[in-house]
């Protein structure tokens, strides 16, 4: 199977002369910078959400509204619009230009990263503020009972419960935030879509160039997925007994007897 794969996809690209050893590199540094600027955003957005999901929860409206306005604006505007604030504002703030932040600021990645991590954080802050507002209320009376501190309370119990519920809705802010990330080209980053429009302009063949981005942006999800798939298992042992029964339901029907 995976021969008969490799042998059409090595005579597929034989048969396009876009696709030589240069184009390719194109396509490549294409992917790093994509899988560069999506993990850094996540990692960044995962690290500052944390501490902001449970300030959103405070008692505190001084504490709580603040986020709450910053959640709303940032799920509220199109990324792309705060992708155009970041990159092209900046040079109209005063002094900018003078200063030492104007060689990190001219260049494309690090107003992407930046645009794409405050959005991301936005998201990231209401999935995991809404896992730790479900936590039973019996583990934290019974850790209480325990004698546990409200610190210690939040990074045995709190914590991992919550990471537990929130991963799906994790996953799919993961996946969203990849697929999200080609419009980084609009400020000629060269991501992904970025090297499928230099070809494109380059050879003027669209279907090809785009196609091809398309099938590594597939790939990369497809195994994002089986990662994610993977996590959950790992912390939510009950799915694999319930994703194997619906994999043999899939394969042989309701033929299966049941377990009593």
């Amino acid at each position: 199977m995976s021969d008969s794969l490799t042998s059409w996809l090595g005579s597929w690209l034989a048969e396009r002369a876009i696709f030589t050893p240069d184009t390719l590199a194109i396509y490549w540094q294409g992917i790093q910078t994509t899988l560069s600027l999506v993990a850094l955003s996540l990692l960044l957005g995962f690290v500052i959400s944390l501490p902001l999901s449970l300030a959103r929860g405070s008692r505190h409206a001084w504490v709580r509204r603040p986020i709450q306005a910053y959640t709303y604006v940032f799920r509220g505007t199109p990324l792309l619009v705060q992708l155009y604030l970041i990159y092209y504002g900046v040079v109209f703030i005063e002094d900018v230009q003078e200063s030492w932040l104007w060689p990190l600021v001219k260049e494309p990645f690090l107003p992407a990263l930046l645009a794409f991590t405050l959005n991301t954080v936005a998201y990231t802050t209401e999935i995991f503020h809404g896992a730790i507002t479900n936590t039973p209320r019996g583990e934290m009376e019974a850790a209480r009972a325990c004698g546990m501190s409200k610190p210690l309370i939040y990074r045995r119990i709190v914590f991992p419960s919550a990471f537990r519920r929130a991963l799906p809705a994790y996953g799919n802010e993961v996946i969203l935030t990849l697929h999200a990330s080609a419009i980084a080209s609009t400020v000629t980053l060269m991501d992904i879509t970025g090297a499928a429009q230099f070809i494109y302009a380059r050879y003027y063949a669209p279907f090809d160039a785009f196609i091809f981005a398309a099938l590594l942006y597939l790939a990369i999800t497809l195994s994002l997925l089986y990662a994610l798939r993977r996590l959950e298992s790992r912390f939510n042992p009950q799915l694999r007994g319930v994703r194997r029964q619906r994999r043999k339901v899939m394969f042989f029907g309701n033929a299966i007897p049941q377990k009593p």
